[in-house]
């Protein structure tokens, strides 16, 4: 698995004390959003869809560290919007590595060789680069060519400087899993410490709504893309949750597992849903419908959800949960992930197991201008 000793040991010593204090609901992973603008236009997200005054907004530090405190998750992921447009970044990064908390920076790489002076390497953080598969695919999704080549050059400058880094990679239905081992064989070579793969979520806002999977779409994807992996391959999730995704392990979502804190409060009821926004973790725990979420739930937005936010909590919780989980999980970190059967093409004769090909084309976001104007006005305009 591509996770340090330390870190799996301070995640696993945290849920069994969770157990052990009879807690149903606990966070594993605070989503800690400082800002939703950016500086690429993906078609597959709707965050750059708020209106330009939202898009300037910040959290400020303060604003970072008590939302840690408060929530007391091990982990704290900082996706966006792009981070490294956040003027204070650096600081806040300071801060949680101080508290000892193990931090994702989820960026797209294009600042990141500018500003990797303003980091310190640490074992607590790492730099999660988005990349959503080779060169073509990935330009095509996020909108705009030569960005696939930018995250290769910053991932090397950032490893040849100590620190972790670690890549986030988005799967949609036009996604070739024919292509997905030359891909992690490319991430293997450059040092990568790990890889974390999840489908799409279909955001409202977003401006592509046709490439969004559908659950059975999810798992002949991930079937076909794990029909045999390579051991050297190291995946930064549980190997609980890669089973699901091919629909080798049944989960049930866990919202709570990772809550949401952003410029409007503590989202309700998880990072991908917003059904409102509370002033306290507390209120966000306790005012919260659970039931009300999940797949058993028939939540319509929750039907064909598996994205990592949601379930790798729950792979986790299945993990130390029973004698079952854990020596499952056991067995796939040690012996990897056993080769799934031929998956048969569905209806239609897709030549892809189902899942439609890059001809189709992603339709990218026309509001890029807006989100050129704004980042321009930044100083960390790319």
């Amino acid at each position: 698995m591509g996770v340090p000793v330390s870190q799996m040991w301070t995640v696993a010593s945290y849920v069994v004390r969770q157990k052990l204090r009879g807690r149903q609901r606990y966070p594993l992973v605070l989503m800690l959003e400082p800002l939703f603008r950016c500086n690429l236009a993906c078609a597959g997200c709707g965050k750059i869809q708020y209106p330009a005054e939202t898009l300037r907004k910040n959290l400020t530090p303060e604003q970072c560290f008590r939302a840690v405190d408060e929530c007391g998750a091990p982990v704290v992921s900082i996706p966006g919007g792009e981070p490294l447009l956040h003027p204070q970044i650096h600081e806040i990064v300071e801060g949680l590595v101080a508290r000892k908390k193990y931090i994702y920076l989820c960026t797209n790489a294009l600042l990141l060789e500018k500003h990797l002076d303003r980091f310190k390497p640490s074992k607590y953080l790492s730099f999660s680069i988005h990349l959503d598969g080779p060169r073509e695919e990935h330009d095509e999704a996020v909108c705009r060519e030569g960005v696939y080549d930018a995250c290769i050059k910053a991932i090397e400058a950032a490893i040849s400087r100590g620190f972790r880094v670690t890549t986030n990679t988005t799967l949609f239905n036009n996604a070739d899993p024919e292509k997905m081992p030359a891909f992690f064989d490319t991430l293997e070579k450059l040092g990568v410490e790990g890889m974390m793969v999840s489908p799409g979520f279909p955001y409202e806002k977003a401006p592509d709504q046709e490439h969004f999977l559908h659950r059975k779409e999810t798992e002949r994807l991930f079937q076909r893309l794990f029909s045999r992996v390579k051991k050297s391959w190291k995946f930064n999730q549980s190997p609980l949750f890669l089973e699901f995704l091919r629909g080798d392990w049944d989960l049930e979502c866990t919202p709570w597992g990772s809550p949401t804190y952003n410029i409007f409060g503590w989202q309700k009821p998880c990072y991908l849903l917003q059904e409102g926004y509370v002033e306290t973790f507390d209120e966000l725990m306790t005012s919260t419908e659970w039931s009300s979420y999940g797949r058993k739930s028939g939540h319509h937005k929750c039907t064909d959800c598996m994205v990592h936010c949601g379930y790798e909590p729950s792979a986790v919780d299945a993990t130390f949960g029973s004698l079952r989980g854990l020596w499952h999980a056991a067995r796939v970190t040690l012996l990897g992930m056993r080769p799934t059967k031929e998956v048969a093409p569905a209806t239609g004769g897709l030549p892809n197991g189902g899942i439609p090909s890059r001809a189709s084309g992603a339709t990218c976001a026309s509001s890029a201008p807006q989100v050129v104007e704004l980042t321009l006005t930044s100083t960390d305009a790319a």
